[in-house]
């Protein structure tokens, strides 16, 4: 499942995010949701989230 809608991810969610250093390279980073940070409903390149250990990223895939 794609993280572009926000009504998808939850906290507790393990996910598959891109961080804004990996962008180039494609380099996923799993790990579980703690924060979602974008507010729109919808966002084309995912949605950017805050995982439990602190890293921050958008949502590539949704890993349940």
């Amino acid at each position: 499942m794609k993280g572009t809608n926000r009504a998808d991810i939850y906290p507790g969610l393990e996910v598959a995010i891109i961080l804004k250093k990996d962008q180039r390279s494609g380099k996923q980073t799993e790990g579980i949701v703690k924060d979602l940070l974008t507010s729109s409903a919808y966002h084309s390149r995912g949605i950017k989230v805050r995982l439990e250990d602190g890293q921050i990223g958008r949502v590539v895939d949704i890993l349940e």
